[in-house]
C-alpha cells in the first residue's frame, strides 16, 4: 500500500451511522497523531495502560514501523494498527526476517462490531506481503483470541501478562 492509498476491498466498509470508512497508511504527522489519539483512548483511557508503556520509539515519524489508520469519511479516526519487521521486530519475532509483528490494534468503542478491526488486520497483512514477509505474529489480549482465530491466527505458547493484561502469542502465514 502506498502512502495515502485506500486498502482494497478489506479497506472499506460501513462506519458509524452508515458512513463509509477507509483504511490507509498513516505516513504524515496528522495521520500518525490520529493513530496515537485512538490508542490513547483505547489503551490508556479504557484499559489503564500507562502512557510510558503504550507509546514508544516505533511511533515517531522516522521509525521504520508501518502504521495503518481507519478513518470515517468525515475524517473521524476509528482505529489503527502497526506492523514491525526486520531489526525493529527482532525481539518479537525471534529474529526471523520473514516474520512481521502486528501490534497496537485499537478500535474506538463506537466503531467496534463494524469490522474496522478486521479491515485493519487485513491491511497489515497486505503490508507484510508487500514487504516479502511470510508470517504475521502478534501478542493478543486473551479476551481477543476468538477475534484473531476467526481471521486465521493460531495461538502458541503459554499465557503471559503484559502491562497487567493476560496475553497469548498468535501467528498466521500470509
Amino acid at each position: 500500500m502506498t502512502p495515502g492509498e485506500t486498502a482494497a476491498p478489506a479497506g472499506a466498509g460501513a462506519g458509524l451511522d452508515g458512513l463509509a470508512y477507509e483504511i490507509r497508511s498513516a505516513t504524515g504527522a496528522a495521520d500518525r497523531e490520529a493513530c496515537l489519539v485512538v490508542r490513547g483512548r483505547v489503551f490508556v483511557a479504557e484499559q489503564q495502560v500507562p502512557e510510558d508503556l503504550e507509546f514508544d520509539s516505533h511511533d515517531s515519524l522516522d521509525a521504520a514501523a508501518a502504521h495503518v489508520l481507519a478513518v470515517r469519511d468525515d475524517g473521524l479516526p476509528l482505529g489503527t494498527a502497526r506492523l514491525l519487521h526486520g531489526p525493529e521486530a527482532a525481539d518479537l519475532t525471534d529474529g526471523d526476517p520473514a516474520v512481521g509483528s502486528l501490534g497496537r490494534l485499537a478500535v474506538v468503542k463506537e466503531a467496534r462490531g463494524l469490522r474496522v478491526g478486521v479491515a485493519l488486520v487485513r491491511a497489515v497483512e497486505d503490508l507484510a506481503r508487500e514487504r516479502g514477509l511470510r508470517v504475521v505474529d502478534l501478542h493478543a489480549q486473551t479476551h481477543a483470541l476468538g477475534f484473531y482465530e476467526r481471521l486465521g491466527y493460531e495461538a502458541y505458547g503459554p499465557e503471559y501478562e503484559s502491562v497487567g493484561i493476560p496475553h497469548r502469542g498468535m501467528r498466521r502465514v500470509v
